[in-house]
């Protein structure tokens, strides 16, 4: 078998308390928009969302944590909302949560323009005359 040097699982730390949680990647899927609205979809047996639960049971809104995919190293995201999946055409014992993050996508705020959605918003140089 191929011996990697990453992992098979997506960490997720509380910057504050320094506890974390690992999620396992086979069941995971990410989605991600242009405006850096990232979406983690995790399908696993109920014991083990009830621990993804627990952890971010006391998170507010805007916490910042530190997300680790596969060991390759933290990213600073801010936590957003964890809501229930779909979950109807899981079998009984699966249960499927989305966690809602958001990656800052660019630190230069003359960059940080919604693109979609209703702003129009435009600086004075991108507006031909």
């Amino acid at each position: 078998m191929f011996d990697s040097q990453f992992s098979n699982y997506i960490t997720i730390t509380n910057r504050k308390t320094k506890e974390s949680i690992k999620l396992d990647q086979r069941r995971v899927k990410i989605r991600e928009n242009e405006n850096g609205l990232m979406a983690i979809s995790y399908v696993a047996p109920v014991f083990d969302i009830m621990d993804l639960e627990i952890f971010f049971e006391d998170f507010l809104s805007s916490e910042k944590l530190n997300l680790n995919i596969s060991g390759t190293g933290d990213t600073t995201v801010s936590f957003r909302g964890i809501i229930d999946g779909k979950g109807k055409n899981f079998p009984q014992n699966i249960d499927h949560k989305i966690i809602l993050l958001q990656e800052p996508k660019c630190l230069d705020p003359r960059e940080n323009i919604q693109r979609t959605g209703f702003s129009k918003f435009k600086l004075k140089s991108e507006i031909s005359e």
